[in-house]
């Protein structure tokens, strides 16, 4: 799966994203810079699209989980997630009783996924840990048995911070970790999603044996994307000339 990232508060990007060809888009409460009635707007954009739409969310809190799904997310990404404790405390705000602990009201959820979705919630709502600590790392099996995580998700950044004591490259330790937790959740059946710098990184990824990548964000992608034109168009000096002349 590719999956697409949105840090910008825009539901009409969120819908440009949703119909760009991705598999996901996920909207982006942690680092992104935009609250929740934003996020809304762009849940709404992303389920006009054939994309399926997720969110990261801030932190662990059941409440702003639930408040998200209620709103049409379909899977939750959970930042920080370290132990099996956690990762069952995320499981549980993503179902309801007798399985969780996820309150009624699914508001919007009705609306996108229809009368019957209250029935089918637990079974196509994604609980989804981010592995990016230390500790997450040297508990990952213990994380893996956690009832109901349906993939987890790589922060490799954090986790160069974590073991490398940066998040520029060479990063070593990272790297072997990340290979350790993709081996651990392949033995055990449990798909591996990633962030990734660029389209580059993300086909690596994607031979590492990672499921879904994330080929950067929507901020990045447009701060690229402006910089190779303007290094295209500055790099042609006999167009340059003739605009300075009046041509």
């Amino acid at each position: 799966m590719i999956n697409a990232w949105l840090s910008i508060a825009s539901s009409y990007s969120a819908e440009g994203i949703g119909y760009s060809g991705v598999d996901s888009v996920t909207v982006d409460l942690q680092h992104g810079m935009l609250s929740f009635s934003e996020a809304l707007h762009m849940l709404q954009a992303i389920s006009a699209t054939p994309a399926i739409p997720l969110v990261r969310v801030p932190d662990l809190n059941p409440a702003t989980i639930m408040h998200l799904l209620d709103a049409g997310s379909y899977g939750v990404i959970c930042p920080m997630i370290s132990t099996p404790e956690e990762a069952a405390a995320l499981v549980a705000a993503c179902r309801y009783p007798p399985v969780g602990t996820r309150s009624f009201g699914p508001s919007r959820g009705l609306l996108y996924g229809g009368q019957d979705y209250v029935s089918h919630a637990d079974n196509t709502v994604m609980a989804i840990p981010m592995i990016e600590t230390a500790e997450a790392v040297e508990r990952i099996d213990q994380i893996l048995e956690v009832d109901g995580i349906d993939m987890i998700y790589l922060g490799p950044n954090d986790l160069a911070y974590s073991l490398d004591g940066h998040v520029g490259f060479p990063r070593p330790n990272s790297e072997l970790a990340i290979e350790r937790v993709v081996k651990s959740a392949t033995r055990k059946g449990i798909p591996v999603g990633i962030f990734c710098a660029d389209a580059q990184e993300a086909c690596r990824r994607r031979e590492q044996g990672c499921a879904l990548v994330t080929p950067g964000n929507d901020f990045s992608h447009l701060v690229r994307s402006m910089k190779n034109a303007v290094a295209t168009i500055g790099d042609d000096t006999s167009a340059v000339s003739k605009v300075n002349h009046g041509y």
